[in-house]
C-alpha cells in the first residue's frame, strides 16, 4: 500500500513540472526565430554587407534579423554602424555587437 501511494504521488508530482519544461521549449523556440520574415530590400543590402565576410551564412542571417527590426543596414562591408543607430546599438547577451 505504501508502494501504491508513493507512486501515485510520484506522478502526479511529475505532472505537475511537466508542462513548465514544455512552456520554456516553447519560449526559447519562439525567441530563437526571427520575429518578421526579412523583405527582399533586406537580403539585398545584407547580400551586399556581407559579401566579404568570412562567413557569409552566418554575417547574412544575423544581419537580416538586424534588418528587419531596424529597417536599415549600414553601407560598405563593415564599419559605418553611426547611419544605423538600431544597429549599433542591438547587443547580444555578452555586451558584443549583435549586427554585422
Amino acid at each position: 500500500m505504501k508502494s501504491l501511494f508513493s507512486t501515485l504521488l510520484l506522478v502526479s508530482l511529475l505532472l505537475m513540472i511537466a508542462p513548465s519544461f514544455f512552456l520554456v521549449d516553447a519560449a526559447e523556440a519562439e525567441a530563437a526565430a526571427p520575429a518578421v520574415t526579412p523583405s527582399s530590400n533586406c537580403n539585398a543590402m545584407c547580400n551586399k554587407r556581407c559579401e566579404k565576410a568570412g562567413i557569409f551564412k552566418r554575417c547574412f542571417s544575423y544581419c537580416c534579423v538586424c534588418c528587419s527590426k531596424c529597417n536599415c543596414v549600414p553601407s560598405g562591408t563593415s564599419g559605418n554602424k553611426s547611419e544605423c543607430p538600431c544597429c549599433r546599438d542591438m547587443v547580444n547577451s555578452k555586451g558584443k555587437s549583435k549586427c554585422p
